[in-house]
């Protein structure tokens, strides 16, 4: 298909083409620079206008010209770089006319190089006075209106590099997205973990309750899955003797999109031999306080509507505490499926076939309690038949021992006392396979390997997952998880 340009397209590609003719390759050269825009401000940030009289630093700088003043024989321009902007002073009598000419023909969104003396003007702003100019690359495409950049949201998300050089905000956000994931490595390589790697393409449903992606291995002959869930792996590493492993990477689940999902998501999965579900909770609660901490130098975070106090002892509630709390149900009790059954249809709530009185109590959270849990809540006691992986409580074995973390009335982590039991498990994997023949289709597969494994001995231990990118989300400050992802997902253009 034969593409049209704009006007302005056409002007910027004979400008490449004179470029060539001036010998100029018009997309550049590798290029030394000495300073980033920012470290230059904060060096020189006491110095005054004058005291640059008596000195004779010099830079070296490069990045995409964002504004051009041009005032015949001098003019103003400034460029970023990843750091920030920085102004430039060209003039004519200090590089000379084939250079100040070069620079006539530049645009903005072209990204150069300069050298020059470090100075400042008579109003105090950082300045390069240019001593050599180096044409880098053209951009043959305008950049967006400078006050209103990609004013379309599914614009930004679409074409995210002319939105991080537009955006302030979403290039701040692409630059602490990483510091928040070192930071978590950092935390937990001082905790005495490793960090490892597992498959991406497993053989089996297994970790969690999610409908996969499906692809098929030509060599083997067989159907994979894209991970769900990164649990068993890291569990077959605590049999392994390894005993403190975790791991930050991709998964996939092919479910709805929206503010809070993506159907490609980073999660964080780690097991700690000797652990339980206490362990657990600490863990967690410290990792935050140190995120909040080391990065954002700060404990209270503007969420979705919230004032979230990270600070404050995270509260702990049991899921049948919640649900009576919220709706005045005491399941408490044990009861019949037809008891339980009677009290959905009194209050509304869905029964599915495959349900158990387990489901039904979930059910009953999910509609009264999830949305109230604000301030960070360990959310624990959850049915065992929602919860194949995980250890039963001692003291009544209807539940588990197993929490969730919930802010903002979101889910941020799922944690269990590992199922290290290769009987019990082998018994929660056949029920899955009931509920799937029911009509479950999130339900686990049956890893006859994993129970093997379990069978050579695997330590008692504490597990949790956690969400990333709804991590990041909270840190920060934004609604929507496309906002803390790079290239989110997107249904296509039309």
């Amino acid at each position: 298909m034969e593409r049209q340009f704009t006007e302005q397209e056409l002007v910027r590609r004979e400008k490449a083409t004179k470029l060539r003719d001036m010998g100029l390759d018009p997309f550049g050269d590798a290029f030394k620079r000495d300073a980033y825009a920012s470290e230059l401000k904060e060096k020189y940030a006491e110095v005054s206008h004058d005291d640059f009289e008596n000195m004779n630093d010099t830079a070296t700088v490069a990045g995409r010209i964002m504004f051009i003043r041009k005032m015949g024989k001098a003019s103003f321009f400034s460029i970023k770089d990843k750091t920030g902007p920085i102004q430039i002073y060209i003039s004519i009598n200090d590089i000379g006319e084939d250079d100040y000419n070069l620079f006539k023909t530049a645009d903005i969104g072209d990204i150069v190089g300069v050298y020059g003396k470090v100075m400042k003007t008579n109003t105090g702003e950082l300045t390069i006075k240019c001593l050599k100019y180096t044409h880098l690359v053209k951009a043959l495409k305008p950049l967006p209106e400078k006050f209103h950049g990609l004013t379309d949201v599914e614009e930004r998300y679409r074409r995210r590099y002319v939105d991080l050089i537009m955006n302030d905000e979403s290039k701040r956000i692409a630059f602490l997205r990483p510091r928040i994931i070192r930071t978590i490595q950092n935390f937990m390589d001082n905790r005495g973990f490793t960090e490892v790697e597992t498959p991406v393409l497993q053989p089996l449903l297994t970790g969690a309750s999610a409908r996969p992606f499906v692809t098929h291995h030509n060599a083997l002959d067989m159907e994979f899955y894209l991970r769900i869930a990164l649990e068993l792996p890291l569990k077959r590493l605590l049999v392994g003797g390894m005993e403190a492993v975790y791991e930050i990477g991709r998964t996939f689940r092919n479910e709805g999109v929206d503010t809070k999902h993506n159907p490609e998501f980073t999660l964080m999965e780690a097991y700690l031999a000797y652990s339980n579900l206490e362990g657990m909770m600490e863990m967690t609660e410290s990792m935050y306080k140190t995120i909040a901490e080391k990065v954002f130098n700060k404990y209270v975070f503007n969420w979705c509507g919230n004032e979230i106090d990270l600070e404050k002892p995270f509260r702990r509630l049991s899921m049948i505490d919640a649900i009576k709390e919220y709706s005045g149900v005491d399941f408490s009790k044990e009861m019949t499926l037809d008891e339980a059954k009677a009290l959905a249809a009194e209050h509304n709530i869905e029964v599915e076939e495959h349900f158990t009185v387990g489901h039904i109590i979930n059910g009953f959270f999910e509609k009264y309690v999830e949305e109230n849990l604000i301030q960070p809540t360990f959310l624990y006691g959850h049915p065992v038949e929602i919860s194949p992986l995980t250890k039963k409580d001692p003291k009544d074995p209807r539940f588990v021992q197993r929490f969730e973390l919930f802010i903002g009335g979101k889910e941020f982590a799922n944690a269990y006392t590992e199922l290290n039991d290769p009987i019990d498990q082998l018994d929660r994997f056949e029920e899955q396979l009931r509920e799937r023949n029911l009509g479950n289709d999130e339900a686990n597969d049956i890893d006859m390997d994993f129970i093997e494994a379990l069978e050579y001995g695997m330590p008692p231990a504490g597990g949790i997952g956690y969400g990333i990118d709804r991590l990041c989300m909270l840190f920060l400050e934004q609604d929507s998880i496309r906002d803390v992802l790079l290239f989110p997902h997107m249904k296509e253009k039309k």
